[in-house]
Order: C-alpha cells, then sequence, then structure tokens
C-alpha cells in the first residue's frame, strides 16, 4: 500500500508547491489567492495545531473561512450566466448551513436541521457546490484543463469514501493503510484548490465560448440546487407535533386578542394537548399538529354537542362528551365564534376595562336601604356569585390566622343547620335565599346597637362574631368572579375584640337585597328578630 500511495501523494505534493502564474491581480483575486492558500495550508500543516484547539473553534474557523471564500467565488469566477451564479450562489447557502451545524453541534445549541435526512443533504449540496464551481471555472476560461481535472476528481473523492472504506477493510485488518490511502485521495481536493488559486491570473479564454442560451444546461443547473434542498426540507403533509401536555410553552397562555395571528393556532393546540386540572386531553398526542388544526375547523361549524361528539370520537378523543368550549375554537374560527361571543375577541386590557365598566354600573343599580342611619364606616355594593353552587359571602377577620379554617367551618355549620348564616370565630358566612348570581350589599359600622327595624324586611338574624387583628371585612371582586365589587371597609371600629353582626335579607322582584350591620358587643347568643 505505500509503494502505491508514496509515488501519488509526491506527485500531489509536486502539483501544490508549484509556483503561481504571473501575472496582475485585482483586490478580491488577491484576498481569494490568499484564502485558498490559506485553506491548503490548514488541509496540509495546520490542521494539527487547530486539532489542539477546542471542536467550536476549529469549527468556527472553517465556517467564516469558507464563507468569505464562496462569497469571493461568486465575485471573482466570470460565470457568463446569471442563472449559474444564483445557482452556486445556493449551493454555497447549503455547504455554509452543514458548517453552521456542525458550530451548533458543537456548542450543545440547536441544529438548523436534524435527523437522518438533513445531514446528507448538506453533505450532497456541499459535493453539488464543488460541480458548479468547476464548471463555473470552465466557462470563466482562465483555468487549465489540468484544474478542471483536480476539480472534477475532488468530486470524486466523495464518492470513493464508501467503496475504499469496505476495500481496506478486507484487504488490511488494521486501520494504518487506511488512513495513509484516505490521506492521499484527500489531496485531491488541495491540488484542485491550489491550482484554483495559482491560475487566478490567467488571461486564457475558452477557443469555443459555449452558447449564450442552454435549456437543458439551465435544467440540469437549477436540478443540482434544488434536490440537495429538497433533501433537507421534510415535506408538509409529514405529521409534526409542536405541543404535548406538558410544554412549558403553553402555560399562561395570553387571550386571543393579545396574540398576533401566526400564533392562535400553538394557542388552539395548546388548550388541545392540555391535561390541565388531570383530565384527558381533547385529542391523543398521536394526532399530528395540521390534523388537530383540520378537526379543530370542522367543530367551528358544529350546530351542537352531539355533533361535537360525533367528531371527537372519530379523531380518537379520551372525553369525547365534553365537547369543546367556545373560548377555545375562537383561535381557530374567530369569525365564526366572534359572531356570537364578541367578548371572547377581546384582548387582556379590553377585557380588564369591560370588566371595570361592568361592575361599575351594576354597583349603581344598588341602594343605601338605610340611607338616614350613617355608619362609622359604609359601602354600597353588587356582591358577585357564583351562578352555580355558591353558597354566599363571608364577614371575616383576613388578619386571623386560622382564617381560612373558620370560614370553611362556617361553612359546614351553615350548611348543617340548614341555616341563612354559619358562625365560626373570626367568620361569619352569610347565605342567599333566592337563585340568584348576585345581590345588592350594604355594610355598616356603628357604635352602638340600632333599632330593630325588621319591617320591610324578610329575615333579620344577629350573631357574635370576634376579630382577632382588628378588622372585620367582605372580600373583594379581585381577577375572579366572586366579591364585593367595590373597595369594603374595615367594620370592626373598635380594634381587636367581640362584635355583634346583625344581617337584614329581602328578595323584592327577582333582586336580593342585603344590609350587614357590625357593632360592638359582648354576647355570645344567636337571635333571629325575624324568619
Amino acid at each position: 500500500m505505500l509503494l502505491l500511495v508514496v509515488p501519488v501523494k509526491a506527485a500531489f505534493l509536486w502539483l501544490i508547491l508549484r509556483a503561481p502564474v504571473p501575472g496582475s491581480l485585482d483586490r478580491r483575486e488577491k484576498a481569494l489567492r490568499r484564502l485558498l492558500c490559506l485553506a491548503a495550508a490548514v488541509a496540509l500543516v495546520l490542521w494539527y495545531p487547530i486539532a489542539l484547539l477546542p471542536g467550536s473553534v476549529d469549527a468556527a474557523f472553517q465556517l467564516v473561512l469558507w464563507a468569505a471564500i464562496d462569497v469571493l467565488y461568486l465575485l471573482v469566477i466570470r460565470w457568463r450566466s446569471r442563472v449559474l451564479r444564483a445557482v452556486a450562489g445556493v449551493l454555497f447557502a447549503v455547504e455554509l448551513t452543514g458548517m453552521a451545524n456542525e458550530l451548533l453541534d458543537e456548542l450543545d445549541l440547536p441544529e438548523l436541521g436534524s435527523g437522518d435526512l438533513v445531514q446528507p443533504g448538506l453533505m450532497l449540496g456541499g459535493v453539488a457546490a464543488t460541480v458548479v464551481t468547476v464548471i463555473g471555472q470552465w466557462r470563466d476560461g482562465r483555468w487549465s484543463r489540468g484544474t478542471l481535472i483536480a476539480g472534477w476528481w475532488s468530486v470524486g473523492a466523495y464518492a470513493l469514501v464508501l467503496p475504499f472504506n469496505v476495500l481496506i477493510g478486507r484487504i488490511s485488518s488494521g486501520t494504518a493503510a487506511m488512513l495513509v490511502l484516505m490521506d492521499a485521495v484527500g489531496l485531491v481536493s488541495t491540488v484542485w484548490i491550489v491550482a484554483t488559486a495559482r491560475e487566478l491570473s490567467a488571461e486564457r479564454l475558452p477557443a469555443e465560448p459555449p452558447p449564450a442560451r442552454r435549456p437543458v444546461g439551465r435544467v440540469a443547473m437549477a436540478a443540482m440546487a434544488v434536490l440537495p434542498i429538497m433533501v433537507v426540507i421534510s415535506p408538509e403533509q409529514n405529521a409534526y407535533l409542536t405541543y404535548s401536555g406538558w410544554s412549558i410553552d403553553c402555560y399562561d397562555r395570553p387571550g386571543f386578542g393579545d396574540l398576533k395571528p401566526a400564533e392562535r393556532d400553538a394557542a388552539f393546540l395548546c388548550r388541545a394537548r392540555s391535561t390541565e386540572g388531570g383530565g384527558p386531553p381533547m385529542f391523543p398526542d398521536s394526532l399530528s399538529d395540521q390534523a388537530i388544526l383540520a378537526y379543530g375547523r370542522v367543530l367551528c361549524r358544529t350546530e351542537d354537542r352531539d355533533e361535537q361528539e360525533a367528531i371527537l370520537t372519530r379523531a380518537g378523543s379520551a372525553r369525547p362528551a365534553w365537547g369543546v368550549d367556545s373560548w377555545d375554537l375562537v383561535y381557530v374560527c374567530p369569525e365564526i365564534v366572534g359572531a356570537t361571543r364578541p367578548e371572547l375577541l377581546r384582548s387582556t386590557a379590553e377585557t380588564a376595562a369591560a370588566d371595570t365598566a361592568y361592575t361599575a354600573e351594576e354597583n349603581a343599580k344598588c341602594r343605601d336601604p338605610w340611607p338616614r342611619t350613617k355608619g362609622v364606616v359604609q359601602a354600597t355594593a353588587k356582591y358577585f356569585l357564583f351562578v352555580d353552587g355558591d353558597p354566599g359571602y363571608l364577614v371575616h377577620d383576613p388578619e386571623d390566622e386560622v382564617v381560612d379554617e373558620m370560614a370553611e367551618l362556617a361553612t359546614d355549620r351553615s350548611y348543617d343547620d340548614n341555616a341563612l348564616i354559619g358562625v365560626a370565630g373570626s367568620a361569619v358566612l352569610i347565605g342567599h335565599v333566592g337563585d340568584v348570581s348576585d345581590l345588592c350589599l350594604t355594610v355598616k359600622a356603628l357604635r352602638a346597637a340600632p333599632p330593630s327595624r325588621t319591617a320591610g324586611w324578610d329575615q333579620v338574624m344577629e350573631v357574635p362574631i370576634v376579630s382577632r387583628g382588628g378588622r372585620l371585612t367582605v372580600p373583594e371582586k379581585g381577577e375572579g368572579e366572586v366579591g364585593a365589587g367595590a373597595p369594603m371597609p374595615n367594620l370592626a371600629i373598635a380594634g381587636k375584640g367581640r362584635y355583634r353582626l346583625r344581617v337584614y335579607v329581602r328578595v323584592d322582584a327577582g333582586e336580593e337585597q342585603h344590609l350587614v350591620v357590625v357593632f360592638p358587643g359582648a354576647s355570645r347568643k344567636r337571635l333571629e328578630l325575624k324568619s
């Protein structure tokens, strides 16, 4: 093997070390010659010190070097065809993408492409770039036939890598012979690079210039440019999965109006695959993004839950009977959902503004039932309840360390006694007597017990309550749907201690009205003044 390789390698080195062709060079040609000589020096000698550096440095150096060479190729070679120059530019970009992928891999960063098809496609792009460069040199006319042959041989060297590996594996049990042979074969590309640099100043023209238009050649050039890219790019019909039920990006998604049009499909995919609350997702993870979006648009046109259930069953959903809500479908068909639910199209700011305006409007409907009896502090507002299953509202001491336990105990006692009021230390739960989603609430703090004044009220009850932290108040409506529509004052006007709480309740024309009066008092009796 050495007897075969050494003469060949010596011949290649003699071709590499030949003196350049004399002649003048412009600034770009000088730069290209120097960079090509640097690339040859790296292949011959400098590879060793570079190999001692981190892999990311080597990859970055190669990327910058060949990016500069490819740009100068486009500027220096007289391509004599805009189409050929454009094809070369595309193939150079594919070649550099492969180098960029190697750099990203060294840096442990997400690559521009991955998989069994991407890397072969990028390698094919590099080979095609060499082919187009040799064709450009031939059309330019400055390079000799020997240089062009070296260029074609360098293309063939890529194809010989696999057969050589098989051949050497059969005739030698070691790897030394294979390394020597492959090193010699690798010199073919170096011979072509150096010959390209050496003959830059020549002014030869082709004896028979190619025709100005060759449709077949243009088709071939276009095919060479497109085929590597087709290998890299996956076809659109291939299934892809953007989000799963556990994707981090799916948490804290903004409202419809806060999203750009391009982001709305992703929001629907998050909801479609969400397992929030421990329930199964709307669609199984086995469905691709395209399939889920297609099913979503079909669901937008259903008439009722039965149609939705049939579609979800066909899609393999684990929860077809649940259907799909409008606030999920708005992301895939806003024009349909918005026609009946325009509020779902709002941004977060618009929703907050509309909620504030609605709350103010509802508060204005409530009036103080005891306008002549002024409290030390008082307030009147609409109290918003859950539509279903809300037991009522609390008057409690939020400073109490066991406020949550007291509130839960008060709720339990109201259920156990089937009473309007449940009492537990620093918390009093006051229920509603009608099937209502809100009620008008007035709270007053007085320094002494007022007269009973039961006339005009359906129920009047009085219970003890204690303030351990010096506060008694009613929860205010915040970001949720439940609470008072306006700030509620501190009713513990005497600070820490025991108080009496009297509740007046009436229902008039379907509207429920409550009056809560708090005043100091040590009695622990529960009084029903009117029931």
